[in-house]
């Protein structure tokens, strides 16, 4: 699989990952056990810091879209596995991480989205019980 980055586009670059990746399953340009890249050999050819590339792998793992094997790499999963959560949580952490994105790039300072978001929460939970 080849990864290309736009670093003019204003989508953060772990972002630009995931969703290449998500477009390679949905085309069938990669298949369930297709090996990508190790995350330092990635890091290298898109000339990216390592941490980068370990943040997108981890958000998909996290989705069920890869399987990471400690000492043999990282893998694309079973269409099945897709949207699959991976822990507690794991969908509400990611689309979490793409709102926090996004409202970063529409110019939202931290003090402002935390404004923002506890509104929200009080707007849906007014009665006290979990969301």
């Amino acid at each position: 699989m080849q990864f290309r980055l736009d670093m003019h586009s204003g989508v953060p670059v772990y972002r630009q990952i995931i969703d290449q990746v998500h477009g390679a399953r949905a085309s069938g340009a990669v298949r369930p056990g297709d090996q990508l890249p190790t995350v330092r050999q990635l890091a290298v050819d898109l000339s990216i810091n390592p941490n980068t590339v370990v943040r997108a792998y981890r958000e998909l793992e996290l989705t069920g879209a890869l399987t990471t094997h400690q000492g043999t790499g990282t893998f694309i999963t079973d269409t099945k596995g897709r949207g699959q959560r991976r822990g507690p949580g794991a969908q509400a952490r990611s689309a979490g991480c793409r709102f926090v994105a996004r409202a970063g790039r529409e110019g939202f300072t931290v003090k402002e989205l935390r404004s923002r978001l506890k509104e929200i929460i009080q707007q849906e939970n007014g009665n006290g019980k979990r969301i």
